[in-house]
């Protein structure tokens, strides 16, 4: 087994293997071609995400910079996703997001990890884990999720937190390491920002 194939498998590997290392540049050259772009270049970086991402739907916009360790090759976006700028994305492994996901400025997520064993460590040996983030989630300021982590749908993690563990569907998440504070419900159709209320009809009325 190749360490291409080892990659693929989920098992330890060696990251700097040559085949694994020639197709992993095309897409970091690429990347760095992407981060030059300039803010009013909308159909270059649109075409970037759906040629070079996994998967991206319709509507999807990323501030730059963006750092990808494989330029967003093993991404898959939903619709209507919006990433703030300085989004890390080790996706030496698949990182799956849904749609209309936002991620927050300076968001991390992570799928590599390296073993705990030193001997293996010196080795520079390492293996992925997928990450998943469901649909409509939020993603605070400078949260950092680890390999293997699963977010559910309409939750909010917090700004500032370490996702180390799942966290499920319709809660509000925070800490470090991250622990859900309370579920996201009917305190959250009244209130927009702590005892300010959402005037809704008139909201609507502006909305058209």
């Amino acid at each position: 087994m190749t360490q291409y194939e080892r990659m693929k498998a989920g098992l330890l590997y060696d990251p700097c293997d040559g085949e694994i290392m020639r197709e992993q540049l095309t897409y970091q050259d690429r990347l760095w071609a992407f981060n030059q772009l300039k803010p009013s270049q909308w159909e270059e970086k649109s075409r970037y995400l759906q040629e070079v991402f996994a998967q991206c739907g319709e509507n999807c916009y990323i501030e730059l910079p963006l750092r990808a360790n494989w330029g967003g090759r093993n991404v898959h976006f939903g619709s209507n996703v919006y990433a703030n700028s300085n989004l890390t994305l080790v996706d030496d492994g698949e990182i799956f997001v849904g749609d209309r996901v936002m991620f927050g400025p300076n968001v991390t997520v992570a799928t590599a990890n390296h073993p705990i064993d030193p001997e293996l460590r010196a080795k520079g040996l390492q293996y992925n884990r997928d990450v998943y983030i469901g649909e409509n989630a939020w993603i605070g300021a400078g949260v950092v999720i680890v390999p293997g982590v699963h977010i559910g749908a309409n939750t909010v993690i917090g700004a500032g937190s370490i996702v180390t563990r799942d966290i499920p569907d319709n809660v509000l998440a925070v800490g470090n390491p991250c622990r859900v504070l309370r579920s996201v419900g009917e305190h959250d159709r009244e209130y927009f920002y702590r005892s300010e209320r959402i005037d809704w009809e008139a909201l609507e009325a502006s909305l058209g």
